[in-house]
């Protein structure tokens, strides 16, 4: 049974940072697609950072040369590190994996994954 587990989130300032980790189970992480998405109170969860293989990383705009994803390839460990945090980064934040996709494309699309962590909130002040 896949499981996934997503700590690390809290209450930071303006500029400040994050790490954020996801403990997984019940499969490998080099035979799935993972990513990180993000859902602010009256918004639509959106994707934040990609990876596949532990090495083919895609990052959405907004968070370009401020986050990073990465992936061990012995253990799996999957994290999200957060610089330069705005308020706008504000939300809960999801690790989500999918054994394929149809299209590299679609990995953006919320309703290509199949599994989902319960999240972690970051809050972030002016």
């Amino acid at each position: 049974q896949v499981q996934l587990v997503e700590t690390g989130g809290g209450s930071v300032q303006a500029g400040g940072s994050l790490r954020l980790s996801c403990a997984a189970s019940g499969f490998s992480y080099e035979d799935y697609y993972m990513g990180w998405f993000r859902q602010a109170p009256g918004k639509e969860r959106e994707g934040v950072a990609f990876i596949f293989a532990s090495s083919i990383t895609e990052y959405d705009n907004s968070v370009k040369g401020r986050f990073a994803i990465s992936q061990a390839t012995v253990k799996g460990a999957l994290t999200l590190q957060m610089n330069s945090l705005k308020p706008e980064d504000t939300a809960v934040y999801y690790c989500a994996a999918t054994p394929r996709l149809p299209r590299w494309s679609m990995r953006k699309d919320p309703k290509n994954y199949e599994h989902w962590g319960q999240g972690t909130q970051v809050t972030v002040s002016s």
